[in-house]
C-alpha cells in the first residue's frame, strides 16, 4: 500500500471552508428602477458576497440591459457577476457569440439554463438548443477555444436544481437524472430554485448524492415577506408555502411585523439548509436589499473578513455577523 501523500496528511486542509454568499439581481426595466437597483447594489456590495447573479429574460429578451448591467458591475464595483444564460430558441452560433461577449466584459461565471418554452405552444426554430446540458457543452467549447485568453480565470458553469419536482418533469427521480447529466457535461455547481419547507433542501441533497451528484448544491432562498410574491412563485413552482406562514403574514398588524415574521421564517429555512450541509446561501433579492440584509444579519454566516485592501483574512471566530464585514 502506498503511503499517504503530503496533501492527504496536511492538517490545515481539513478545516471547513467559509460559507459562500451570493445574491440574485435582474436588469432594471426603467430609469427609476435603475436608480433603486444601484442603491441596492451598494448595500449588497458592503457585505462582500462571493458573486451576484444577473438574470436573463426568456429567449434573451433583455439581453442588452443584462449585459450592460454586468459590464457596469465589472467596471464600477468589486462584485463578481454570474451571468444567467438561456438556450431555448437560440442557435449554437448565436449563443457562442453571446458567451464570447460575456467573457470579453470579464464574466467568469455563467448559469446555464434551458429557459421557458414558447408560450404560444410553438416549436423552437430548427437547430436551436433544447436543453441546459447542450448549453453547458457549448460554453465549454467556447472556453476551450479561448483557453489562452482565460489563463487568469477559467469559466465556472452553474445550473439549476429543483428541491421539488420541476413542473414539466415526470418525477423527482427524473430531475436528479437531469442534474447528473448536467454534471457529466461539465457543470461545476448548482443553485436551487425557491423552496418553502425546511426539509426540502436536505431531501434533495440526499437524493442527489445517492445518485452520484458530487457538485456543490447551493440553496436559493427567498425572503418570505410578501404574500403576493409567495403566491406568484407558488403558482410557478407548484409548491404551496406553509399555510400557517401565509396566515401569520396576513394577520400581521403592520409592515414591520410582517417583515419580522417573514425574515424569521426565511432564517429558519436557510439554517435548516446549512445544518444539512449546504456550502452557501444564494439570496433571491428581487432587487430589494432590506429583507435580504435582515436575513443576513440573523444568519451570522461564518464569512472571511476583508482587509482595507480587499485581501481575504479568515476570522478565528466561528460565526460573524454579516453587517460587520463592511466595518
Amino acid at each position: 500500500m502506498s503511503p499517504p501523500s503530503h496533501i492527504e496528511t496536511h492538517p490545515n486542509l481539513a478545516g471547513a471552508a467559509p460559507v459562500a454568499l451570493s445574491y440574485e439581481l435582474f436588469p432594471p426595466r426603467s430609469p427609476a428602477a435603475a436608480e433603486s437597483l444601484w442603491t441596492t447594489i451598494a448595500e449588497l456590495e458592503a457585505t462582500s458576497p462571493d458573486y451576484v447573479s444577473v438574470t436573463y429574460g426568456a429567449s434573451g429578451s433583455n439581453r442588452d440591459t443584462a449585459v450592460e448591467l454586468i459590464n457596469r458591475l465589472v467596471q464600477e464595483t468589486t462584485l463578481r457577476p454570474l451571468a444567467h444564460l438561456t438556450c431555448v430558441g437560440n442557435s449554437p452560433q448565436e449563443l457562442a457569440e453571446i458567451i464570447g461577449e460575456l467573457l470579453d466584459v470579464g464574466v467568469r461565471g455563467i448559469l446555464a439554463l434551458r429557459g421557458d418554452q414558447p408560450k404560444d405552444g410553438g416549436v423552437p426554430p430548427e437547430g436551436s438548443l433544447r436543453y441546459a446540458q447542450d448549453l453547458i457543452e457549448l460554453i465549454r467549447r467556447v472556453e476551450q477555444r479561448r483557453s489562452a485568453l482565460l489563463c487568469a480565470g477559467k469559466v465556472a458553469v452553474g445550473v439549476a436544481a429543483y428541491p421539488t419536482r420541476h413542473p414539466e418533469s415526470p418525477s423527482e427521480a427524473h430531475d436528479i437524472e437531469v442534474l447528473l447529466a448536467k454534471q457529466r457535461s461539465g457543470a461545476d455547481f448548482a443553485i436551487t430554485q425557491v423552496f418553502f419547507h425546511t426539509e426540502q433542501y436536505a431531501d434533495l441533497l440526499t437524493r442527489a448524492r445517492r445518485a452520484g451528484v458530487t457538485i456543490p448544491i447551493i440553496p436559493g432562498v427567498m425572503p418570505l415577506t410578501s404574500i403576493r410574491r409567495l403566491t406568484r412563485l407558488s403558482e410557478l413552482t407548484g409548491v404551496e408555502p406553509a399555510p400557517e406562514l401565509i396566515e401569520r403574514l396576513a394577520a400581521a398588524g403592520s409592515d414591520a411585523e410582517r417583515a419580522r415574521i417573514g425574515v424569521g421564517a426565511t432564517v429558519d429555512l436557510a439554517n435548516a439548509a446549512l445544518d444539512a450541509g449546504a456550502p452557501g446561501i444564494h439570496l433571491y433579492t428581487f432587487n430589494e436589499h432590506t429583507a435580504a440584509l435582515d436575513v443576513l444579519d440573523r444568519l451570522a454566516l461564518p464569512r472571511p473578513r476583508r482587509t482595507a485592501h480587499g485581501a481575504v483574512r479568515h476570522s478565528p471566530e466561528p460565526r460573524i455577523a454579516a453587517r460587520q464585514l463592511a466595518s
